[in-house]
């Protein structure tokens, strides 16, 4: 199996943007980063650099984009190309009302010949890998039927490499945030799907919380994909390259990590953009040391006042004073 997906960050809508992935890249240099989704329309109609720009840093990365039309997608893919990520990849998971009224996402569960136009289209239309992110189903879809059926129609057109959310979504009745927890983990049945599609690439996503339950994972499946314990607690990923890329060299400490945001922090006020664009990313690294509450407080207080980059070595220093204190 191919390293490329051994290990993943998911696409959070309003979590990972540029400048969180640029921060989680100072702490894993292998991992591989997926964008917040993107509507095909917005890359087509909208403000495409503001929307796809990155620090060239951030490479492993992949583009998600959301849409049901294959045109549409297939110019968005081919737009995604150009400005040079590592990857496209169709969401077919999301259960917001915007997505649904949008009749994409995880609607699509509902649609496997639908997603296998839209997939075919947009391998037609770059040349870098082209993956989807799913559901095992949705409301009172069967899982044991509609996830392979949405696997063998991409896999009709060439689709190899599938990231599976091992939950159902509920469409009516609960919001995102409980489409994230309430459906019960069905994790066998992504296991099964994999064993039962040797060659196809398995990524496997939902209530992942620590790297010993990653390991579980990977005996069954070629990768795993975390989301909010990536975010809530990055500093995890500071173990991944040595565990699943066999890169022996030390990872940058806490501290280390912050003097390399610097420059990047006073870049960010050189362009008039609040700190706080930053900072809000930064809560959790210091997730379970001595003094973190101490430093979540200190960004939260100071960072929306702040003009400059010197925050991040005041917020240091307090870390410092707190743990001679």
């Amino acid at each position: 199996m191919a390293d490329e997906h051994k290990f993943c960050v998911a696409p959070m809508m309003d979590w990972t943007d540029r400048h969180d992935r640029y921060f989680l890249r100072l702490i894993s240099r292998h991992v591989r980063l997926y964008t917040e989704m993107v509507t095909a329309n917005a890359v087509r109609y909208g403000d495409r650099d503001y929307l796809l720009s990155f620090h060239k840093s951030e490479h492993p990365l992949a583009l998600q984009l959301g849409g049901s039309e294959p045109e549409a997608l297939a110019l968005a893919a081919r737009i995604g190309e150009d400005y040079g990520y590592d990857e496209i990849n169709l969401n077919v998971g999301c259960p917001s009302d915007r997505v649904q009224s949008g009749a994409f996402g995880a609607c699509l569960m509902r649609e496997p010949d639908l997603v296998a136009q839209c997939l075919e289209a947009m391998q037609k239309a770059v040349r870098v890998p082209v993956s989807v992110k799913c559901r095992i189903g949705v409301d009172d879809q069967d899982p044991e039927t509609a996830l392979p059926a949405l696997v063998q129609a991409a896999r009709g057109v060439g689709t190899t490499i599938f990231i599976v959310h091992a939950r159902k979504a509920w469409l009516s009745g609960l919001s995102p945030k409980e489409n994230r927890d309430v459906p019960p983990l069905n994790y066998d049945i992504v296991y099964r799907t994999a064993r039962d599609n040797p060659d196809l690439t398995f990524v496997i996503n939902g209530g992942i919380d620590n790297l010993a339950q990653a390991d579980i994972h990977l005996q069954n499946v070629a990768g795993v994909m975390l989301g909010r314990a990536a975010y809530k607690t990055p500093y995890i990923l500071s173990q991944v390259d040595a565990r699943y890329f066999n890169d022996t060299a030390a990872p940058l400490s806490r501290p280390e990590i912050v003097e390399r945001l610097i420059p990047y922090a006073e870049n960010l006020a050189a362009q008039n953009i609040p700190l706080t664009a930053l900072t809000r990313h930064l809560m959790g690294l210091y997730q379970g040391c001595v003094g973190g509450r101490k430093w979540r407080r200190y960004l939260s207080e100071n960072a929306p006042h702040a003009k400059d980059a010197h925050l991040l070595q005041d917020a240091l220093a307090a870390m410092v004073i707190d743990k001679v204190a």
